[in-house]
């Protein structure tokens, strides 16, 4: 199947950003009757905008007019999308950073909630970052089976915890999918590093989708990147800078051979039972 990453300079303007989805969805450059996965970047629709913004946009009960809006746009390409995040509400006075699997007829197939929240002090222009002020922690990890494969699904600063990544893999994950807004300085630091470790550990596809520039006059930046690794830690597409589609097709099987050649998880001894010793 063919992978496509969409690297966006999304805004506080939720229509401005949607029509450039759009537009870009409509420009897609596809093979007739494949099957194709869409992944966009966090905060895809709301770029910035603190917690009475995102609480105005924000759906309830898992609907809302954001995901309706991804949804839609899933069914009228016939794309399955992983459509980065947008927020849902939560108990208290924050919003969830969800992150949905659309079949490409708009069907719900899945949802995640950002576990790891950005709390942590940069040497950048906004210099501190303090996501849970806004953001409620999800509690949960999502693995999504699809007619090409079981999606693991994971946000942005996700990727520094490699033990999420091993409960997607032990869970059945083949192909991992990060919506992301990784920061100019980390991202530059630290991102690729990431994700091929990251791909090489659990043997999966790992697909991250960023966002990329100055965002909202300046008050953000973001590294871009966006790039497709796969099971073995190559590098298949990247797109550095700039706007728009990062594409590859995968090969499931080459995973298999992977794994197979390489059984990591098999020989693996870190387990719960010698820790309960």
């Amino acid at each position: 199947m063919q992978i496509s990453l969409l690297q966006c300079q999304s805004s506080r303007d939720v229509q401005a950003n949607l029509a450039y989805i759009d537009t870009q969805l409509k420009q897609l450059p596809r093979q007739i009757n494949q099957a194709q996965l869409v992944v966009l970047p966090e905060c895809c629709l709301l770029f910035g905008g603190h917690e009475s913004q995102q609480l105005q946009y924000a759906g309830t009960e898992d609907d809302g007019e954001l995901k309706q809006a991804l949804a839609t746009l899933a069914q009228r390409y016939q794309v399955y999308m992983v459509a980065g995040t947008i927020p849902m509400r939560a108990d208290d006075h924050r919003v969830y950073s969800r992150s949905y699997l659309f079949s490409d007829n708009g069907e719900t197939l899945g949802s995640y909630d950002k576990l790891h929240l950005f709390d942590v002090d940069v040497a950048d222009g906004t210099k501190t970052y303090r996501e849970s002020d806004t953001f409620h922690p999800g509690s949960r990890i999502t693995v999504v089976d699809t007619p090409f494969g079981k999606v693991g699904l994971a946000i942005c600063y996700d990727i520094r915890f490699p033990d999420l990544f091993r409960a997607m893999r032990l869970a059945g994950a083949e192909i991992i999918a990060l919506p992301s807004a990784f920061t100019k300085v980390t991202g530059e630091a630290h991102w690729q590093v990431l994700l091929q470790a990251r791909a090489i550990e659990t043997q999966c596809y790992v697909l991250g989708a960023g966002q990329w520039g100055q965002h909202n006059q300046g008050s953000r930046e973001t590294w871009g990147h966006s790039m497709i690794i796969d099971p073995w830690g190559k590098v298949i597409a990247e797109l550095p800078e700039g706007l728009g589609w990062v594409q590859a097709e995968i090969d499931l099987q080459q995973m298999t051979k992977i794994r197979q050649q390489m059984p990591v998880l098999g020989h693996n001894r870190f387990i719960e039972p010698m820790l309960a010793k």
